[in-house]
């Protein structure tokens, strides 16, 4: 099995089920109203039809051809790594801080800043076990929760070290947040940012996401802002244009559901971040040492 699953979508009057691969490329859509079925791609075929049967029955026509009616919706682009290096920039790009040790971020564990600001602010050991034993709640439940999730990115990551990728955690903004994780290699730079909501069903549309169907939190949305930070710090210091891709892990949930128009936020559970370790084609071997050269500096975020 390919993981496919089946997302409903309507707008403009259209009233659609997609079949998504686990990125959100879709792979077939099938019209609620007519029962007729496109394949976009033929790999997935027998497996599409045989999920869009359980939602449609068997009365369904299937038009293998892409439509060539205009839709109100452009169909999500399947990704294609881009072989032709980052162009440089006709600008001197500015020049780097002195680096010690202690603002070297390739020291950090993955959740460092998460762990300091516990160290500093929350309760200590003897009170944790106490509210433990006692079984009482406590308002730093949520940032150990939040700790322990970038604790098992970090090991899904660092899987990739041999495949040539590195990797920085718990990079501190300058208006005070953090950047779980940098990963950086052949395929390009990413921003993965971490969410723990254990045992729970998400869903992610283009700019919300809902726990459990309760209230939409603006997880894509900061992604893709935080993507457009990190292209900036890194462009200021590097010679080329730095493209950045956003990326939600989740880690714990039951059931991980995207939007069919979702597709400008990679989204992962936990142990699916391993699909990034094959992509290359973005960045040569001395721009990846440039774009880690920078990124380990602890300053040049904080100048931001």
């Amino acid at each position: 099995m390919s993981d496919l699953t089946v997302n409903p979508w309507k707008r403009h009057g259209k009233d659609r089920l997609y079949v998504n691969l686990p990125d959100g490329t879709a792979v077939a859509w099938a019209d609620r109203a007519t029962r007729v079925v496109t394949i976009k791609t033929q790999k997935y075929r027998d497996e599409a039809l045989a999920l869009l049967r359980l939602h449609l029955g068997d009365g369904i026509t299937v038009d293998s051809a892409p439509s060539s009616a205009p839709t109100s919706r452009p169909a999500p682009p399947v990704r294609q790594p881009n072989h032709s290096a980052p162009r440089h920039r006709a600008e001197r790009p500015a020049s780097l801080p002195p680096l010690s040790p202690g603002e070297d971020l390739a020291r950090n564990r993955p959740g460092a800043r998460l762990l300091g600001m516990i160290a500093e602010r929350g309760t200590s050991t003897a009170q944790r076990i106490r509210a433990k034993v006692l079984r009482q709640s406590s308002e730093w439940d949520s940032w150990y929760t939040g700790l322990e999730g970038e604790r098992r990115v970090g090991r899904e990551l660092a899987r990739l070290s041999p495949l040539g990728w590195r990797v920085l955690h718990g990079i501190e903004k300058s208006n005070g947040g953090d950047i779980d994780h940098l990963l950086i290699g052949p395929g390009g730079v990413f921003n993965i940012n971490t969410k723990t909501h254990q045992g729970a069903s998400v869903w992610v549309g283009d700019t919300m996401a809902r726990v459990n169907g309760g209230q939409p939190q603006p997880y894509a949305a900061a992604s893709k802002t935080e993507a457009d930070y990190v292209r900036g710090v890194l462009g200021r210091y590097c010679d080329f244009a730095v493209a950045v891709e956003p990326v939600l892990v989740f880690v714990g949930v039951e059931s991980l559901r995207r939007a069919a128009t979702q597709f400008t936020v990679r989204i992962y559970q936990e142990r699916e971040v391993a699909a990034l370790g094959p992509l290359a084609g973005k960045l040569t071997p001395e721009q990846m040492e440039q774009v880690y050269a920078v990124a380990r500096h602890r300053r040049v975020w904080l100048k931001a």
